[in-house]
């Protein structure tokens, strides 16, 4: 297997929890109905913080050098982009140190490779599409300066994914691995879909409702 057949795989198992993620009752879920500027940024500001911390955290504890190079890396784009978000709030930001399942899951991952593929494969393919709902939210608000950080965050979380797949190749030796490595990826975006699913039935939604 190689990184686009890995991807493939990944999209293909999960493609209704995917499109799912990719509808606008995404930012409705994340939000719990609170569709105002602040509480999305505020939103968008939490995922970027938890990000950093799960990158911080692999990179200090890390052994494979590629992967720990790797995820250093990502941290400090993930600081750079909980900045550029808070930049947008009206006042200061404050974290509440709470990672959300997603995160939650990630931080359990202690190979290289279940890393690497939860979070620089599974994480950026629910992240893409998060992007989209938040830059389709400041086009609607008529604030394309905002739109226009978010649609940048996004390009440089495509390439943390393309990176990714390309860093999978390198560690997986064997079937295995590569079974192990789509396993994890796919069950990030799993993880990532429950949650958008019980906040919306807790609205009284239906998750199985895209548009």
């Amino acid at each position: 297997m190689d990184g686009e057949s890995f991807r493939s795989a990944v999209e293909t198992e999960k493609r209704t929890q995917l499109d799912r993620l990719g509808s606008q009752q995404l930012l409705v879920a994340l939000t719990d109905a609170d569709l105002t500027r602040e509480r999305v940024l505020d939103v968008a500001a939490a995922s970027e913080h938890a990000a950093r911390e799960t990158f911080r955290g692999w990179a200090d504890d890390e052994d494979e050098e590629a992967a720990r190079a790797a995820f250093a890396a990502v941290a400090d784009q993930e600081d750079d982009h909980l900045r550029r978000v808070t930049d947008e709030l009206d006042g200061a930001w404050e974290p509440d140190d709470e990672p959300g399942p997603m995160h939650g899951y990630l931080r359990g991952r202690e190979s290289a490779v279940e890393r690497v593929a939860g979070g620089m494969v599974g994480r950026p393919l629910v992240s893409l599409r998060t992007y989209n709902q938040l830059v389709g939210f400041f086009v609607n608000e008529a604030d394309e300066r905002t739109a226009d950080v978010l649609r940048e965050l996004k390009a440089e979380t495509a390439e943390t994914l393309t990176e990714g797949l390309s860093l999978l190749e390198s560690l997986c030796g064997s079937d295995e691995e590569w079974e192990a490595a789509e396993m994890v990826a796919g069950y990030t975006v799993q993880v990532a879909y429950d949650d958008y699913a019980d906040a919306l039935q807790g609205l009284g939604f239906d998750p199985r409702s895209v548009c």
